[in-house]
């Protein structure tokens, strides 16, 4: 009587069994937590996009935060600002997951980009939609960009710059200013046409710099915690070695610091 129960609920198992898999397979195969989460929506790309403009006051403060994805910033002498965001997700409830906020005025500008109130599983398990950022901006403004999952491409800014936790490359035609580098995990790129007392600041970079300097820069560089060398092939730098993974060089006269720690890769100093 033991062993027929047994088999009676051996084969119950495989039966339940059996009916869990059946449901949980798609046509492209078994689910993840993403679908059951997202509700097993089709996999079509649903897009919004957010146009703005605005004008900005000479000086004005550009910050740009939270941006899943790549953020593309061109420069002009004008005084107007275009904002454009292009949200991308499978579906207009994953699109809802993550919400683009857009602050201006005459004197600051700010687009970031924050996850809404959603359930449990959907933080946890669901997808989010990414976003890409295209700013058309004055060329005379400071800009702070954090928090970008993304490349930051951006081209000649007359003032401060600084990039903090990017995930991906960061290119800047030009800077100006006391400019601050700091999180990157990806290589730098940055043009440096002044540095003022500030100085310009550059830590934690799992990737390689180059810095292309103005022909009339005097600074004095530092670097240490560097898994890699400094070089530079400009005739008024000279540079020397003190010990594994320190440096220092002299650029033109020396002046206001350049200072690099915990650099993963080389610095390269080049002409702008």
């Amino acid at each position: 009587m033991k062993k027929i129960i047994v088999v009676v609920l051996l084969v119950t198992v495989a039966g339940i069994a059996g009916i869990v898999r059946s449901r949980a397979k798609t046509s492209g195969g078994v689910r993840n937590w993403s679908q059951v989460a997202d509700g097993d929506k089709s996999s079509a790309e649903v897009r919004e996009e957010v146009r703005k403009s605005y004008e900005l006051a000479s000086g004005a403060r550009v910050e740009v935060a939270g941006i899943n994805g790549g953020v593309k910033i061109e420069t002009s002498d004008g005084k107007t600002a275009g904002v454009y965001v292009e949200r991308i997700g499978s579906s207009q409830e994953v699109l809802a997951r993550r919400k683009v906020i857009i602050d201006a005025s005459a004197d600051s500008l700010t687009v970031r980009a924050e996850d809404s109130d959603s359930g449990f599983f959907a933080r946890v398990f669901g997808s989010k939609p990414s976003e890409r950022v295209t700013l058309r901006l004055p060329r005379a403004i400071s800009l702070l960009a954090r928090g970008i999952n993304g490349s930051v491409v951006a081209g000649e800014i007359d003032g401060k710059v600084e990039v903090k936790g990017v995930n991906g490359k960061v290119d800047i035609a030009q800077a100006s200013g006391s400019d601050s580098f700091k999180g990157i995990n990806g290589n730098i790129a940055v043009g440096l046409k002044q540095i003022d007392n500030g100085g310009v600041a550059l830590s934690g970079i799992n990737g390689n710099i180059e810095l292309r300097l103005d022909s009339a820069i005097n600074a004095d560089l530092e670097a240490h915690g560097m898994n890699g060398s400094v070089v530079s092939n400009l005739p008024n730098v000279s540079i020397d070695k003190r010990k594994h993974g320190k440096y220092s060089a002299q650029i033109g006269s020396g002046g206001n610091s350049i200072t690099a720690s915990g650099i993963n890769g080389n610095v390269r100093l080049s002409g702008a």
